[in-house]
């Protein structure tokens, strides 16, 4: 599996486009909302939204641009979670969530340091993730995964309570983005 790969799912799980009433995104195609097709130069009808634009956006800002290219060289799967919890939450919470998780289970720092949940993958971030990793090694990246999920859904299901439109989308996104 590659990053071609996560696009190509993600994209399927999107889908077409869309304009649904209760989504504050407004237009979307293949998950692209408007906003971002703009800010990166489309301004066409987002029914026309290009495949080849959708995935140079998913791989520049969803891939590169936040680092999960260096996570997937310590664990795949976990860049992978990144990658598509920031697609749907945003790069800022996907990484927040993991520097939270391996902030909870440094025990009491005597693993690795404590990191400033700053939302952005630096040096820090790739160090604590590298110990964790060594230090727990393939069980340890499938607790971690669980950690993520577990922050993940909880997001959602605040997003569905503060704001009862979301209730919508809380059952696709419950059944499609964890697991």
């Amino acid at each position: 599996m590659d990053v071609d790969d996560l696009i190509e799912g993600v994209i399927a799980r999107e889908g077409g486009f869309s304009d649904h009433p209760s989504d504050r995104g407004g237009q979307t195609n293949m998950g692209i909302t408007a906003a971002v097709a703009r800010a990166n130069g489309y301004f066409g009808d987002m029914r026309a939204l290009p495949r080849s634009l959708a995935e140079t956006i998913y791989r520049r800002l969803y891939w590169e641009q936040p680092g999960y290219h260096f996570v997937a060289t310590i664990n795949w799967i976990i860049a992978a979670e990144l990658f598509d919890t920031a697609v749907n939450m945003g790069v800022g919470t996907a990484t927040g969530f993991l520097q939270r998780a391996l902030n909870a289970l440094n025990r009491n720092q005597k693993d690795y340091p404590d990191l400033k949940v700053d939302r952005v993958i630096g040096a820090r971030t790739i160090a604590a993730l590298r110990a964790y990793q060594a230090l727990r090694g393939s069980s340890g990246g499938f607790v971690l995964l669980q950690a993520l999920q577990a922050l993940q859904g909880e997001r959602y299901i605040e997003l569905a309570e503060n704001r009862p439109a979301n209730e919508a989308f809380l059952y696709g996104w419950l059944a499609n983005r964890i697991g």
